[in-house]
């Protein structure tokens, strides 16, 4: 019997994982736009900071990371000084780190500029450096020497394909030979348009696109999946292929059993970016830990649906996976765990985004409170709103309030297109939030002015801003509770 999404969720335990793949770095610019070139008919990006993150296979393993598996991840890198700074990147997403240096060769890495608009950040140009040879004999022989040792007690292999050298036939192989011999799933996220050098993975995970370029089929619709899916079975000789058709879901096709096609949950899409690498995480921790090739794909559909609603690769904590699968038939919950939103704001920032905080009780929401966030979400990329639980209105607004239980006022705010999460809090003020959440952008209403605004300190500290967003006149809760004689 196949069980619930959310029954598989509870079963995850902490699997020792391996990601094998493309290393490199991704670097954010960001600064704002004031004026044309002289010199040629081009922005002029004034910056103002400048980030760094693990990009490629290491994005597949921050995401095996945050959900909670052991994950070593093992690559090839450059004799530069860009490689130096992997280790602390690695170390800081709780990834253990296995790279071969290979004299002569350039660390692959894509430089992202973003210009600060009104209405959020626009990434205005890209620049990559890299080496996309394929590693050399002598490098090849250290790569293997290193996976005979990280392959030790793995329950689970993730192959992140970026075609940057790295995954000779020797390396895939070799990855392949282990997964036959201790019995543990090899997964592949796949690249280019030749599968059969994927012969011997369990599974691969390509996208639409990839799928047909290697088949020759067109996936439009199910019926397109389900046909490249058995081809791809048949030149790969998977135990099964999951084809992920983005917005509209996946496809999965076991050898020797029907297709099954697991829809998306409607919702609003962002950016698909990352959402395959969140599909191979889910897949490659269910397998690990017991879950059919049915189980772990719908979960990790659940996890892919959750991140395109985040602009950029934003690693999915266990529970905002469980807060949605609760949530279903209830409009889509962005509720997020107390205990995860310090991570997740950091996760924010470090994609380059600028996070935005906002708090209230939001009981008896009216227009007031719709134009309110609306204009909170505009100074920034991402909005964060803390809520207060019941026994905190309570205490602030008197023994008949709140009228509508937390719950609902999560489920509300979630409706709403500018919230992108709900933290809830018990505290009397959000101060405590707030330096979790370190927001560069701390909203309130105009009424605020001469009251003091609670966390003004932390965040102006760290070079952020406070502003005062104009109220709509005559609208509150109080008033509508008043008219209904409450």
């Amino acid at each position: 019997m196949t069980r619930t999404p959310a029954e598989i969720l509870a079963a995850l335990g902490a699997p020792r994982l391996v990601v094998v793949g493309d290393l490199m770095v991704d670097r954010y610019v960001q600064g704002v736009v004031e004026r044309i070139s002289p010199e040629a008919p081009i922005q002029v990006l004034r910056a103002q900071s400048e980030t760094e993150r693990l990009g490629g296979a290491a994005s597949v393993a921050a995401d095996v990371a945050v959900l909670g598996a052991r994950t070593t991840l093992v690559g090839a890198v450059g004799d530069d000084a860009l490689a130096l700074r992997l280790p602390d990147l690695a170390r800081a997403l709780g990834v253990e780190l296995v790279a071969v240096a290979e004299a002569g060769r350039r660390t692959t890495l894509k430089t992202r500029h973003l210009a600060q608009r009104h209405a959020g950040t626009q990434q205005i140009l890209r620049v990559d450096t890299e080496t996309t040879a394929p590693i050399t004999q002598a490098t090849e022989a250290q790569v293997l020497a290193r996976l005979e040792q990280a392959l030790v007690g793995a329950q689970g292999v993730l192959v992140s394909d970026y075609a940057k050298g790295l995954l000779t036939p020797r390396v895939l192989e070799s990855l392949f030979a282990f997964g036959r011999r201790a019995g543990v799933p090899v997964l592949v996220d796949p690249k280019g348009e030749r599968f059969e050098r994927y012969r011997g993975a369990t599974c691969i995970t390509p996208n639409r696109t990839e799928a047909a370029r290697a088949t020759g089929v067109e996936v439009k619709d199910v019926a397109g999946a389900e046909r490249a899916a058995a081809r791809l079975l048949e030149q790969t000789g998977c135990a099964f292929v999951l084809v992920t058709l983005d917005r509209d879901g996946m496809y999965v096709k076991e050898a020797g059993r029907p297709g099954r096609y697991i829809a998306s949950t409607p919702r609003e899409v962002f950016d698909v970016t990352g959402a395959g690498d969140m599909v191979l995480a889910v897949l490659a921790l269910g397998l690990a830990c017991g879950a059919s090739p049915l189980e772990a794909a719908t979960l990790a559909n659940v996890a892919a649906g959750l991140e395109v609603e985040h602009v950029g690769v934003v690693p999915i904590t266990r529970s905002e996976i469980g807060a949605r699968l609760a949530s279903e038939g209830r409009g889509g919950s962005k509720q997020v765990a107390r205990a995860d939103i310090a991570a997740l704001a950091a996760r924010e920032r470090a994609a380059g985004r600028r996070v935005v905080f906002t708090n209230g009780c939001f009981d008896v929401l009216h227009a007031g409170h719709v134009r309110f966030l609306a204009a909170a979400r505009a100074e920034g990329d991402v909005l964060v709103v803390g809520l207060n639980d019941d026994g905190s209105v309570q205490r602030l607004k008197g023994a008949t309030r709140p009228v509508h239980p937390v719950s609902d006022r999560v489920d509300v705010l979630s409706a709403l297109s500018s919230v992108d999460h709900v933290v809830v809090f018990a505290e009397d003020t959000p101060e405590l939030l707030i330096r979790d959440v370190l927001p560069e952008v701390l909203v309130k209403g105009q009424d605020w002015a001469d009251k003091g605004v609670v966390g003004s300190e932390v965040v102006k500290a760290r070079g952020g801003r406070v502003v005062l967003v104009p109220l709509l006149e005559g609208r509150s809760s109080t008033k509508t509770i008043e008219k209904l004689g409450r």
